[in-house]
């Protein structure tokens, strides 16, 4: 046959592929969500296989191992204890709280590594949501917004180099900027939860943490998050929701869930020059897993090409948790 151009040629090897290869995948790319609690001991997430509940005792060395994996950001999340819990989220802002506990000890015993921070009430709230809920079952905007800023500070002068609001309130991230301006911490970044769906996608996550929405017959409290999370259906909110984020101070932006939204981490790609993130959620890693389990799929394979998925969209980084498994198996390609 008479054709000018075959593009297998450039499939044809190894050595080929490499050399045109448009995209790849580091250690260094991941951010490794990591859930702590208060106990003695390592507890598995029975709806997330492979990933635990960490002790404190225990977390410096998981740390550690991601550290020399190539892995160069962690993320903490906490499991709070019931009796903690309360309407205004106010343990969120202890100063000797779980997180900051946790980040002094992991700025000691692994300082190099990055520490970002989750700012949001769901895990210290008694009503499972972001933010402070009325006796009328509304989300407060402004109200929680005063609740995050003093989280914000105090995880910063715990030693947090990021800070990652998840809430998805309006005006939260130029809220948080001045206020920690305003304590001195000019130099911590924020993580932007900017394009942050209500998805069916984080369900094993609220049962890492126990922090879903929960019924109760003292006030009204919304079934769903839809009234402060983006709705799946729409994709040019999501360059709204981006154009304020920058303007009010926003480091790097986030997509949340990555998989299922892809086009999203694509159109913020085209339109700013922030570093975007991609989270790989939890419902995504254990529809992974659970296949994987039963045979259906290779899961190193099927890990690697969604996450090469996330850098090819436009992701500068992905928070995953296959990161150390990722990590390892990249060192052996």
């Amino acid at each position: 046959m008479e054709i000018t151009y075959r593009p297998r040629r450039l499939r044809r090897t190894p050595a080929l592929r490499a050399m045109v290869r448009e995209n790849q995948l580091l250690p260094a790319d991941f951010i490794y969500p990591l859930f702590v609690h208060e106990g003695a001991e390592v507890e598995p997430i029975g709806a997330m296989p492979g990933a635990n509940r960490w002790s404190l005792d225990r977390l410096s060395a998981e740390v550690q191992r991601a550290w020399n994996l190539g892995i160069r950001c962690v993320v903490l999340f906490p499991k709070v204890a019931e009796g903690l819990k309360t309407e205004d989220g106010s343990e969120s802002f202890n100063a000797n709280g779980l997180i900051p506990r946790a980040i002094r000890q992991l700025k000691r015993d692994v300082p190099d590594m990055a520490i970002m921070t989750d700012v949001a009430l769901d895990p210290y709230s008694c009503d499972g949501h972001d933010g402070i809920v009325s006796q009328e079952g509304i989300v407060l905007n402004d109200e929680t917004i005063e609740q995050l800023c003093k989280q914000a500070v105090m995880q910063a002068e715990a030693g947090a180099d990021l800070i990652g609001p998840s809430d998805m309130m309006d005006g939260r991230v130029g809220a948080i900027r001045e206020a920690l301006d305003d304590a001195g911490f000019e130099h911590v970044g924020i993580i932007s939860y900017t394009a942050k769906y209500s998805s069916a996608y984080y369900g094993p996550f609220r049962e890492a943490l126990d922090s879903a929405p929960r019924a109760t017959t003292e006030k009204v409290i919304p079934k769903n998050k839809d009234t402060y999370q983006m709705d799946p259906a729409n994709a040019r909110e999501a360059i709204t929701e981006a154009q304020l984020d920058e303007q009010e101070g926003s480091d790097i932006m986030m997509v949340k869930p990555g998989l299922a939204y892809l086009d999203i981490i694509c159109r913020l790609r085209d339109e700013s020059e922030l570093p975007i993130a991609a989270y790989n959620v939890s419902g995504e890693y254990s529809m992974v897993k659970a296949a994987a389990e039963r045979g259906w799929i290779d899961e190193r394979a099927v890990v690697l090409e969604t996450l090469l998925s996330f850098k090819r969209a436009g992701a500068d980084l992905i928070l995953t948790y296959h990161a150390c498994d990722a990590a390892e198996w990249l060192q052996t390609r």
